[in-house]
């Protein structure tokens, strides 16, 4: 991997110009630049330590120059730039040999061991049982599934959960909601309850009940009964509507478990044995003041039930325990004030601190005409998930979803998700990869296979520029997977796609030179795999065929 091979270069040529200290090498940042200019890697790190050493930066730069070993590393040359800063320019044998490189790793291109095999919980969606999942929950389960899939592939062991919420107000809610449901469709008067869920779904649920049963548990005043049994058709079609989507979970934790194990009343004695709980106003607090948070904070109420911070402070306590040495949460934006609160509660129950990190997922408008989109064909009141896959398919929405940064609040385009053309970005990234495999199969009927042979050298320079483009895909897989980036990857995506249409505009792939059409022909295929390795990591397919790529690529 370039980046580590850089990364030891860099911590070598400290050494070698007397420079190195842990301290220092920390401060290490590399980057890829946007302008081929400035090289195919850079860094500040002269900058960085400049002040510290009392050295002009361009100084300390050109001495780290000096120090760095080129022998045997991708790189033929590294320069002083600027104020200080250390462009790198890889060697040729390197760019040569780079498809056939890629072809021989397959599926495994850009994968790396940075992670050092930690153990990390990535919770997601985790929508109330109380209603069909929404576009927010959409997005939060392409970006939670794309983080799952990029921790996995930086060398960290990496599960999905999904929190089941089926304890407390809002599912008895929902139970008392279908129960009223259910006796309108017996023909009695009985209103919804106040706060109750009003959508289709509702009725629905009532409409598809065992009546002798229904009638039983209505007559005997059995709000349970309804609430379980609309609860877990609840839970299946969330599952199912994630499972059609793609969005894998290892384990569906429901919070009844926490509550039953005996793990919330646990936390609670815990707490209490590290002097963190106090008595006033007839509840108990929690002293997360001393962590951070604004106030404290009750944990159980005057009528001896807990709020939700204590069962959400014992099930992250439960993650602990099971072995994940961090949890990373995706909540929504209206969670974002709670972060600090259950940061403070988790500190004071003695969980490290490094250990939850949360992500807010942001809002989501729908636009189609250029007009927010409000109303679903079926509940009555929002666009469903299932809605969305059924109006734009499962790939396009996930690309959609990730094109942008998870904190940023995205405009998802209807009309543009729906177009079979270039202006549509998922669609352009899957036709390069359905043009290269027609390309191939052109090839394969001519007798022509991919050039495997690592010294095989590359002309134009179109085709260097697309080989340099597939040379970053490690380093944007890992930089996502640790800055929690996952839009990095469809951006990249892009970027390749359009590479390689500008090379193969310029560069006849398959022609009279049979050794250039097999260079070529690797090339290609290189560029075919980077392509689906990224689609992978985002949940979309890798298309061998769609409309457009059936025209002729000779």
């Amino acid at each position: 991997m370039v980046w580590e091979a850089l990364s030891d270069g860099l911590a070598e040529a400290l050494r070698a110009a007397g420079l190195y200290s842990p301290e220092r090498f920390a401060r290490l940042e590399l980057a890829i630049p946007r302008e081929s200019a400035h090289g195919d890697w850079t860094t500040n790190l002269a900058l960085q330590i400049a002040k510290e050493l009392k050295r002009p930066p361009r100084a300390v730069a050109e001495a780290i120059a000096a120090g760095f070993a080129l022998a045997g590393s991708p790189f033929e040359a590294v320069e002083v730039a600027g104020a200080g800063f250390l462009n790198f320019r890889y060697a040729r044998a390197f760019l040569d040999g780079l498809p056939a490189r890629i072809l021989a790793e397959g599926g495994r291109f850009g994968a790396s061991h940075v992670g050092d095999d930690e153990a990390t919980l990535i919770e997601y969606v985790s929508a109330n049982p109380t209603g069909p999942l929404n576009v927010v929950s959409a997005r939060a389960a392409a970006v939670g599934a794309a983080l799952v899939r990029l921790l996995r592939a930086t060398g960290q062991r990496c599960d999905g959960e999904f929190y089941v919420n089926d304890a407390g107000t809002q599912v008895d809610l929902l139970g008392e909601s279908v129960a009223a449901r259910f006796a309108q469709r017996l023909g009695e008067e009985r209103a919804l309850p106040e706060g109750g869920y009003q959508g289709g779904y509702v009725a629905e649920i009532a409409a598809a009940l065992p009546e002798p049963e229904a009638r039983a548990a209505l007559g005997g005043g059995g709000a349970a009964w309804f609430r379980d049994r609309a609860l877990e058709r609840m839970v299946a079609a969330q599952r199912a509507d994630l499972d059609a989507y793609g969005a894998e979970f290892a384990r569906w934790f429901r919070e009844s478990e926490l509550h039953g194990s005996g793990a919330v009343d646990e936390t609670l004695a815990a707490l209490e044995a590290r002097d963190m709980l106090y008595d006033a106003e007839g509840a108990r607090w929690l002293r997360t003041t001393r962590f951070g948070d604004d106030k404290d904070r009750v944990v159980v109420r005057g009528t001896g039930l807990p709020t939700y911070l204590l069962p959400d402070i014992a099930y992250h306590r439960d993650k602990r325990a099971r072995g994940f040495r961090h949890a990373i949460d995706l909540w929504g934006p209206d969670h974002h004030a709670y972060v600090g609160t259950l940061t403070a509660g988790l500190a004071a129950a003695g969980v490290e601190a490094d250990f939850l990190e949360v992500l807010i997922v942001q809002q989501v408008n729908l636009l189609a005409g250029g007009q927010p989109v409000r109303m679903s064909k079926r509940a009555g009141e929002f666009i469903t998930l299932r809605d969305l896959m059924d109006e734009v398919g499962a790939d396009c929405a996930k690309f959609f979803f990730l094109m942008r940064s998870t904190s940023a609040h995205l405009d998802f385009d209807l009309d543009l998700a729906k177009r079979q053309n270039d202006e549509n970005p998922a669609y352009y990234v899957q036709y390069a990869h359905a043009r290269i495999a027609s390309i191939l199969r052109y090839a394969a009927e001519r007798g022509l296979e991919p050039e495997r042979d690592a010294g095989a050298g590359l002309e134009a320079a179109e085709e260097i520029a697309l080989v340099r483009r597939l040379a970053a895909f490690p380093e944007v897989v890992r930089g996502a997977a640790a800055a929690r980036e996952p839009h990095r990857i469809p951006a990249f995506l892009m970027e390749t796609a359009a590479e390689f249409h500008r090379f193969y505009h310029h560069c006849r792939v398959v022609g009279e030179d049979a050794a250039r059409s097999r260079r070529r022909l690797a090339v290609s295929e290189a560029a075919r795999v980077v392509l689906a390795n990224g689609l992978a990591l985002m949940g979309v397919s890798a298309p061998e065929r769609m409309e457009r790529a059936a025209e002729a690529m000779s």
